[in-house]
């Protein structure tokens, strides 16, 4: 073991999906073996753990992988099981924690951030159930970063990841594994394999855009190999370091290509995208476009169609930002409903206490409790079950579904890097202003309540503050405001919007069009553009 003498880098305080930076940044000599020191300090130290390693194949992670794969040999770490050539797609992580019974596992992505030297890195801890640290650890993290003043790494040379087997590393064993095959074979356990294969065999017709990113490899072998899509379904398929030159962020804003295909007068049966490392998703069928609100909704509605969800589910739970619409389904349904912050870490004690099985997040991010991530895949998956029992289009599954729940009108308007002053200051006023907002009228809607978001863990006690401004409207609209933790640049403001329709008139309007009451409401009551000089969203999902 070499002790490396270092000092604290400011600004390393994981968000709510790990630390993420620009990779310069976490190219910097020490940024790195700070973070992962203080992250292994942080859980207990790494001596005699097994940890799962790997990423999305991104730009500066391999290297990344063999310096980490260094320090936790230095700090005695038993194993470590990594992905051939570096790559495990965030779910299958999770996987690989839970089926080999691991102490936990570091994943190295920026998710749906760019890829690149000039684009965004990321730093992930996972704990022996599968999902993301808690804040009691990335606090820790944080804390120790600040003290720091030195790290334990080999002074050794590189470890062959590009072949599977066993390795030592100074007295740790290395396992290369297949990044795939786990995880495909468990996806066989959750589905009708059977039923989708005849379903392509009938001609369906399916387009995957993986983005050059981690779930190429797994959705060739999936879709193409096991289920025999038409090979050439899976676009984009090898993970490239800078992801193609492409913003691997499965919306309507950047999987554009897709977008086109889908809308166009030869749309396939069904289109689908995912992200830098496999967690999000995006549903479109020929000519329809699926919000992931509503995405989750209609799998709530509909999952005991699903092997693995016969028995039913046993609560349905969303972030707090993300549409009201599966609330109805759990209603109809009789089962329990969650309202949790962003951030899937928060999820995890409602999965592994029994008490939902199916969790969802507007920001493209649907899963159930086979792992403790979200799950692009799974997801994509889960619609192809469905379509092949129910023997519909997805159009005639989604009008069907607003027909019988009625319609939550639901979009996501970013504003990015802004400065921070300027957003702080933009949420500080409204919040002196929250107790004022009661019974004002604006825009025809007259608002209900104001307040700022907090989390009471149902299984814990633990208490969440801070998670998001809400302004909710008589009948049912709404308004979410808060600041995003995944950027690495400025601050990103979200704006949720939120109207909902009963029915059975108004269900088929233009979403957009649809919201503008909505639109307006924010404006007059926060001012955006006032505050900002921003007069539109730079992304709207």
């Amino acid at each position: 073991m070499t002790i490396h003498q270092t000092q604290p880098f400011d600004g390393q305080k994981p968000g709510t999906s790990g630390l993420r930076k620009k990779t310069q940044v976490f190219m910097q000599p020490k940024f790195l073996e700070n973070f992962i020191q203080a992250t292994f300090d942080a859980i207990g130290g790494a001596a005699g753990k097994t940890l799962v390693l790997g990423g999305d194949g991104r730009f500066f992670g391999a290297a990344a992988a063999q310096t980490i794969l260094k320090m936790a040999a230095a700090n005695g770490a038993a194993r470590v099981i990594v992905g051939q050539g570096a790559l495990l797609s965030t779910p299958a992580v999770s996987h690989m924690i839970r089926k080999r019974k691991t102490d936990g596992g570091l994943i190295l992505s920026a998710s749906h951030n760019p890829g690149g030297p000039n684009g965004d890195f990321g730093v992930k801890f996972n704990m022996s159930n599968g999902g993301p640290a808690p804040e009691s650890i990335t606090e820790a993290i944080y804390e120790r970063t600040k003290t720091l003043d030195s790290y334990n790494i080999l002074d050794v040379a590189d470890v062959d990841l590009g072949t599977p087997g066993t390795s030592d590393l100074g007295g740790m064993a290395v396992e290369v594994v297949d990044p795939v095959a786990d995880y495909a074979d468990l996806m066989e356990t959750i589905f009708d394999f059977d039923a989708i294969r005849a379903m392509f065999a009938k001609g369906f017709r399916m387009r995957m855009d993986s983005m050059h990113a981690a779930t190429g490899p797994y959705a060739v072998e999936i879709l193409e190999r096991r289920l025999g899509a038409a090979p050439g379904t899976v676009v984009h398929a090898e993970p490239l370091p800078d992801f193609g030159g492409m913003h691997p962020d499965p919306n309507p804003t950047w999987a554009k290509e897709l977008m086109a295909e889908m809308m166009g007068p030869n749309a396939p049966d069904f289109g689908a995208a995912s992200d830098g490392d496999g967690d999000r998703n995006m549903i479109l069928g020929a000519g329809v476009y699926v919000s992931p609100s509503d995405s989750l909704a209609v799998i709530a509605a509909n999952a005991t169609l699903v092997r693995s969800f016969r028995g039913g589910l046993k609560g349905v739970a969303r972030s707090m930002p993300t549409s009201m619409a599966a609330d109805r389904v759990a209603q109809s349904l009789g089962i329990p409903h969650y309202e949790t912050p962003t951030g899937w870490k928060f999820f995890g004690n409602l999965l592994d206490a029994g008490k939902c099985s199916l969790c969802g997040e507007e920001s493209f991010g649907t899963g159930s409790d086979h792992v403790r991530e979200k799950d692009g895949l799974w997801a994509i998956l889960m619609w192809l079950n469905i379509l092949a029992v129910r023997g519909e289009t997805v159009a005639e599954i989604v009008s069907g579904h607003f027909r019988k729940f009625g319609r939550n009108y639901y979009s996501r308007h970013d504003y990015e890097a802004l400065p921070k002053d300027v957003a702080n200051a933009l949420l500080a006023d409204l919040a002196g202003r929250l107790d004022t907002l009661k019974g004002l009228s604006v825009e025809g809607m007259t608002v209900e309540s104001a307040d700022e978001f907090s989390y009471h863990d149902p299984v814990d006690g633990s208490v969440s503050n801070h998670q998001g401004f809400r302004i909710l409207f008589e009948g049912g609209s709404r308004i979410v405001l808060r600041l995003s933790g995944t950027g690495t640049e400025g601050a990103t403001l979200r704006v949720y919007l939120e109207k909902y329709v009963a029915g059975p008139e108004g269900l088929d309007r233009d979403a957009q069009e649809a919201l503008k009451p909505v639109i307006a409401a924010v404006e007059k009551i926060v001012g955006i553009a006032r505050a900002t000089g921003r007069t539109a969203p730079d992304v709207i999902s």
